[in-house]
């Protein structure tokens, strides 16, 4: 009786297959986690890159004031990488690159750091109040430079996210500065006008 119990002990058969059961899953998430942030970093290299590419095809005439045609091709190369992205585009208009994410001047003479209390200030995007950001949203003109901005959002390429409680949902945002073609002057909408 003690030898048989001494010859399972010693017996080494089917070993390999108790240490992959072991192994297998760590390898599979560890893979699985390889894929999918290699997947998510792949689409967002080729996100921008499509929107770098829009940015060039923005200097040639035939985009230059079509701007859904310029969304379309941008679209249909990030669905080529991404065929389930939902995409959403923005715009913001500049007189010049300097003016990028700028706020409107004006003068603070009570030295808050604020726009009130009736102060001046310089209504570049013309909308009447004072502003943050002194763009002009989805207007542009000849020589504007054009913030263009392009979010995809699309669900992850395996299931690993489920299990380490990660969003299923990635959102990547890609940006570039355009430069419109003057084709046309550059028109200014430039006033003054009263903080409240």
């Amino acid at each position: 009786m003690q030898w048989v119990s001494l010859h399972f002990l010693r017996d080494e058969r089917g070993v390999t297959v108790t240490e992959f059961a072991l192994i297998a899953p760590v390898l599979t998430l560890t893979l699985m986690g390889m894929f999918d942030l290699s997947y998510n970093m792949y689409a967002k290299t080729m996100i921008e890159g499509a929107v770098l590419d829009a940015a060039r095809d923005s200097t040639i005439e035939s985009y230059a004031n079509n701007p859904a045609a310029l969304d379309g091709n941008v679209t249909d190369m990030i669905h080529d990488i991404v065929p389930n992205a939902v995409l959403t585009f923005s715009r913001s208009a500049y007189t010049n690159y300097a003016d990028v994410g700028q706020a409107e001047e004006f003068t603070d003479t009570n030295s808050d750091g604020s726009c009130n209390n009736n102060e001046v200030f310089v209504d570049v995007n013309g909308n009447g109040l004072w502003d943050a950001d002194r763009s002009q949203d989805n207007s542009s003109g000849a020589r504007d430079a054009v913030l263009y901005e392009v979010s995809a959002t699309y669900d992850r390429a395996f299931p690993l996210a489920r299990l380490i409680n990660l969003d299923q949902e990635v959102t990547v945002q890609a940006k570039t500065v355009l430069r419109n073609q003057p084709f046309n002057f550059q028109e200014s909408t430039v006033k003054t006008g009263n903080c409240v």
